[in-house]
């Protein structure tokens, strides 16, 4: 997502603003999308019980709700939160609104609570609202000076994630390529990341891709399961699972884009576990084992074919199904648990709920210390 060219990255904004961050706002290369459009989730202090039992140490939300930040204060897992699109517009006009809206939703639980960075809106460029890509910019520059005045950009980084819409072309990866009307808003906004030394976000879902031309895309390849794989006869390389083409098409665009050695980082994918008749490939066992496979490549800690040395790191889509969310039915049940906190399906995580002959459930949970209840649900 990007920035018009009425608003150019000053001279003094590239020198004011190189940084290299003390740390990496993620820790490994495995993370989740902690969604909470629903009614029926754990609560904060249980959410952070589990994926302490999960050694999860990354979590992206999608705001900074306050009663999340208290819950995750102390527990070491690093947290991305998220500045909603509607604020993007006030936020876009001063300096001193970026100052207000991180003095009351980041500023106040730090260094307790692990803030790692900030999304600056979701899914902006190659959206309907031309208004927001115009102040996408402005508003990213906003909360990095904020941050800065307050000595916590190297400590809390600023990115935006995008869809795939940004790309006019991304099969195969090389020739991966921003839309040309997108361009003009990317470039600058590729330039000031690159100058604070973000990542480039991509939220990259096979699911999406499977599900719109199920005739034409092998379930194997979507899934990372044995099959023929496709190759790029440009790179000549070979690639067995459509995830790593798609963090690699990013790369290409990026190239393209003269941005070369700017790293990509996926801010979401996932399986849905259920979906609507016209929904190929929404089944449990497709979301089980899509799940399975990426979390056993992503423990691997290796790069992609055309990025070989670097580490592929993701956030999974997404720690609950979420009830209340609209749309088709695969919306609602993306999640890796299920509301009571037990999991949807085993790949290798255990949930706040147990067998009978254990002797605990999740009530139980809830008037333990977090370590305590953690410990428990590791020994189960």
């Amino acid at each position: 997502m990007g920035f018009s060219s009425i608003y150019p990255t000053c001279l003094f904004i590239s020198l004011l603003f190189l940084v290299i961050p003390d740390a990496s706002a993620f820790t490994g290369t495995y993370g989740v999308n902690y969604g909470r459009i629903a009614d029926n989730i754990p609560s904060p202090t249980a959410v952070v019980t589990l994926l302490r039992a999960a050694k999860i140490k990354n979590v992206r939300i999608y705001d900074a709700d306050h009663s999340v930040l208290t819950a995750f204060k102390n527990s070491g897992i690093g947290i991305i939160v998220g500045l909603g699109n509607e604020y993007l517009m006030n936020i876009s006009l001063g300096e001193e609104r970026a100052m207000d809206w991180i003095k009351e939703n980041v500023e106040p639980f730090l260094p307790g609570t692990k803030i790692a960075g900030i999304a600056v809106g979701n899914e902006i460029l190659g959206g309907t609202d031309q208004q927001l890509w115009e102040v996408l910019l402005p508003a990213a520059e906003n909360v990095y000076t904020a941050l800065r005045r307050l000595n916590l950009h190297n400590k809390v980084e600023v990115s935006t994630p995008h869809s795939e819409a940004v790309f006019s072309v991304s099969y195969p990866p090389s020739l991966g390529e921003f839309k040309e009307d997108v361009l003009q808003y990317m470039k600058p906004l590729l330039q000031f990341f690159s100058e604070i030394n973000s990542p480039f976000y991509i939220n990259a879902y096979p699911f999406l891709a499977y599900k719109s031309d199920p005739e034409h895309i092998d379930l194997r390849y979507a899934l990372f399961e044995s099959g023929a794989g496709i190759y790029d006869q440009k790179t000549n390389l070979h690639y067995d699972n459509m995830f790593a083409a798609q963090i690699d098409a990013a790369y290409a665009a990026l190239e393209k884009a003269g941005f070369p050695n700017m790293e990509v980082i996926v801010s979401e994918t996932g399986w849905a576990s259920k979906g609507d008749a016209d929904e190929a490939g929404a089944t449990l066992a497709n979301a089980k084992t899509y799940n399975h496979n990426l979390k056993k490549l992503l423990a691997l800690k290796k790069g992609t074919p055309y990025r070989p040395k670097i580490k592929v790191k993701a956030y999974i889509f997404a720690l609950f199904n979420e009830d209340l969310k609209p749309g088709p039915t695969s919306e609602r049940n993306f999640g890796l648990f299920k509301a009571d906190g037990s999991i949807a399906y085993d790949i290798g995580f255990t949930g706040l709920t147990s067998s009978a002959n254990k002797g605990l459930n999740f009530l139980s949970l809830l008037g333990l210390p977090i370590v305590v209840a953690a410990l428990m649900l590791q020994s189960m």
